[in-house]
This record gives C-alpha cells, structure tokens and sequence, in this order.
C-alpha cells in the first residue's frame, strides 16, 4: 500500500510536468502586447528575448542557478521545511526576478512574472519534497497517516488559495506578504527555542535525545538499533505511534484543518509550506525534528502537485531554460540532506531555520511594503 502512495505521487508529480510542458506555449504575446499599450518604456522590443522570452528579459547566470538550488535542496531535505523560501528568495533577489516584475509596475505582465516564480518557487519546492520523502521513508522517519491527514488537508486548501489569487497578484504586495509570514514565523521560534517556550517540549526533547543516543551506540557499536517509526493504532479519533521508545499520538482532524490553512498560505505565497508544517508538527503534534522533516516532506509534496496544477490551470508560464537547471540542483541537494541531518542536533537545526527566517522575512518585508533594502 505504501509503495503505491509514492507510485502515484510520483505519477501526479510527472502530469503535472507534462501539464506545465504544455502550458508553457500560452500566449504571452498577448500579455507583451499589453505592456507595451500601458506602459511602453519599460520594454525594449528590440533586445533579445530572456526570461520566460520575453524581450529584454534577465538572462540567468546557469551555474549560479545549479549552485542556489544544491542549498535549496539541502536545507528543505534537511530540516524538512525553508526550501521554497530559499527558492523564493533565489528567483527574487538571486535571480533579480523581483526587480524585473516590479518594473514593470501594475501590469499584466508584472503578475504573469510573479505567478511564473511562485510556480517556479513550488516547482523546485516540489522536486527536493518528493525526493526527500522517499529518503526518509527508507529511513522510517516518517509518520504516514499524519503525512497522510496533512496532505489531504493541503488538497483543499491549496487549490482554494491559488484560485483565488492567480493573475491578481502583483510583486510588491507579493514580496511584502511573503516576508511578513516568514519574519512572524521566525519570532515565533525564537520564542519556541527560549526557556518558557522549551517547558512544553518534554516529551519531543525525550525522542530527540533518545534518536541522538542511537545515532551515536551505532557509530560505536555494530548491533542494530531500533530507530523508525513503528505505527501502534490508526483510527478516525487517535492515531498513536512510538519512535525510539517514545509514544505520540494525535487526532486526525487536528492536521487535516492545519493542513487546510497552512497549504492556504503557502499557495498564495508560492512556497511548499514546509516552513509552517515544521512548526505546526513540532508544536501542536509534539514531533522532534528527525520526525517532523520527512512528515513534512510528503506533505509538502501533496500541496505542491496542488498547487501547481491549478496554477498551469490558470495559465501560468514556466520558464524551462532556467527551471529545468534548478531541478538538477534540486535533486543532488535532496539526497544528501536526509543523510547529513543525522548529525545536527535538533537545537541547531532550529536555529539554523531562525537566523534566515528572520532575516529573509525582515529584508521582503521592507522590500516589498517600503520599497527599502537592507543590502543593495
């Protein structure tokens, strides 16, 4: 059964390129037209075509874009949440999409480049999650009926959200929303990780511990150690599980309504939604990190073959010349990830995800509501 949950998300994953490929060939014309009738000193005609082939467009460095998405893949795969951040904060300010959509100013083809990132966002987003999650189900560090609740949740939610949202979207309000939700999501775990926040944290600490303890009696010893998650009862009211020694358990309903509003959000912003289900699990499910990042992934990985689809739906264009690299990037990233997370302990990992949380999200925020930049 589990073996044929992954077979079809990786056949929702391969429509959903095919779908793209298909989309791809969508009339831009239309929207270059319409530029250039509102607005026609911002495009110069003449120039060679670049982004999405659009006349004029950034021309992207390939070998950066290969090297942004390695870390991207390593950061999603590793702490199980942040990639289509990284992702995001690569298109906009790596890649100089953002500056690129905003001069445009409030224009159609200033939604056309923003929707393109946010697909783009999810599209790499999308790649490291299916990849990591077929890492972590090796490793049975994945709780699947709570990966499961989550993702059908995130269905809901994200085809409702990019719905309502696609071709409406211009990329200051874009970039302003997306830094806002990551700089509270950062405060947040700054708050989680000090000593009021860590009282509530007893049981998670005590599965962490026992996972770093076993980590080590292998690198030491040769006998087995029993480390993944072991399902003890799955029923509409409570599911309970155990992971080295530790029971958990939770309600279904609790992640299909966190995985209604969190795949909500992510969609709008373009992102996987890793950066809220991490916390989400960690918190409100009392999962440790080891856990939470490949319960996270897969579902991740259901939200953004949502998300995506609905987006191509509406017409959204992928720029494959670029796209196509970063996947390469994505997929080396993704396979390292899940081997090397091992060996951080779960406090530094937080950190790790509170540092860019806080900086990204203060940096868009200034950007895309006040026009200021931190840096350049």
């Amino acid at each position: 059964m589990r073996n044929k949950l992954f077979l079809g998300l990786g056949l929702g994953m391969l429509c959903v390129l095919c779908a793209s490929a298909a989309f791809a060939a969508a009339p831009l014309a239309e929207a270059i037209a319409k530029q250039v009738e509102l607005a026609p000193q911002t495009l110069d005609m003449k120039a060679a075509a670049g982004y999405l082939g659009i006349p004029g467009g950034p021309q992207t460095n390939m070998l950066l874009a290969f090297g942004w998405a390695l870390w991207v893949g390593w950061i999603f795969s590793t702490v199980g949440a942040f990639g289509g951040v990284m992702a995001g904060v690569g298109h906009m300010t790596v890649h100089g999409l953002g500056g690129y959509a905003k001069s445009f100013g409030d224009t159609p083809l200033n939604k056309t480049v923003t929707d393109s990132v946010r697909a783009s966002n999810q599209m790499l987003a999308g790649l490291s999650a299916a990849l990591s999650t077929f890492s972590y189900y090796r490793l049975k560090r994945i709780v699947l009926p709570l990966g499961i609740t989550l993702g059908l949740g995130s269905i809901l939610g994200a085809a409702l959200s990019v719905s309502l949202s696609a071709g409406k979207l211009k990329f200051s309000s874009y970039q302003g929303y997306f830094g806002l939700f990551v700089l509270l999501l950062g405060c947040y775990l700054l708050w989680e990780t000090s000593p009021a926040g860590q009282k509530s944290k007893a049981t998670a600490k005590a599965a962490a511990k026992a996972f770093e303890e076993t980590v080590k009696a292998k690198a030491t010893d040769d006998t087995p150690v029993a480390t993944g998650v072991r399902i003890i009862k799955v029923s509409l009211s409570r599911c309970i599980f155990t992971f080295c020694g530790v029971e958990f358990s939770f309600n279904p309903i609790l992640p299909i309504v966190g995985g209604v509003i969190i795949s909500s959000i992510a969609a709008f912003l373009g992102v996987g939604g890793g950066f809220l289900l991490v916390p989400f699990l960690t918190s409100i499910t009392q999962l440790p990190m080891y856990l939470a990042a490949g319960t996270s992934a897969l579902a991740v990985l259901v939200s953004m073959i949502t998300g995506i689809t609905t987006l191509l739906l509406h017409g959204t264009l992928i720029d494959w010349s670029l796209v196509s690299i970063e996947l390469a990037g994505i997929a080396v990233g993704s396979l390292v990830g899940p081997y090397t997370s091992r060996f951080f302990k779960e406090i530094w990992l937080k950190r790790l995800f509170i540092v860019l949380a806080l900086y990204v999200g203060t940096d868009y925020v200034l950007r895309g509501f006040f026009h200021y930049r931190i840096f350049g």
